[in-house]
């Protein structure tokens, strides 16, 4: 007897698949089945990509405030506004990507117009 083969027959019903015998309780759940199109937790996939688009948008508006601006604040723009869009349930962190994303393109705005160039200048 397989995991998937005790889980999904009804309670009742022995393995063998005669209808006669007694049940042991054993594969009867409570929850959704295993393979019900549910992962653990309850989260769909749409859910979880949007999950991760907001942590991604935030780690990489943290990033483009280093390095790398004037490609990873777009970047953390775009996911910020998709992972929102997509109705995330962490939409806290990915309002911090978008106002970190929005903060990197002021730093790059601020960098050109102070030096005329796209580049960081520790050395006065």
């Amino acid at each position: 007897m397989t995991l998937t083969a005790s889980v999904r027959r009804p309670a009742g019903k022995p393995a063998d698949g005669t209808g006669i015998g007694t049940d042991t309780g054993i594969g009867v759940s409570t929850g959704p089945e295993i393979g019900a199109g549910t992962p653990p937790g309850g989260r769909t996939g749409r859910a979880r990509d949007a999950d991760g688009l907001a942590v991604a948008s935030f780690v990489l508006g943290l990033v483009g405030l280093l390095v790398m601006n004037i490609l990873l604040g777009p970047a953390a723009v775009v996911m910020a506004v998709i992972a929102l869009a997509r109705s995330t349930s962490r939409r806290g962190r990915a309002f911090l990507g978008l106002a970190l994303g929005i903060a990197d393109l002021v730093v790059l705005a601020l960098l050109v117009t102070s030096n005329g160039t796209v580049s960081w200048n520790f050395a006065g």
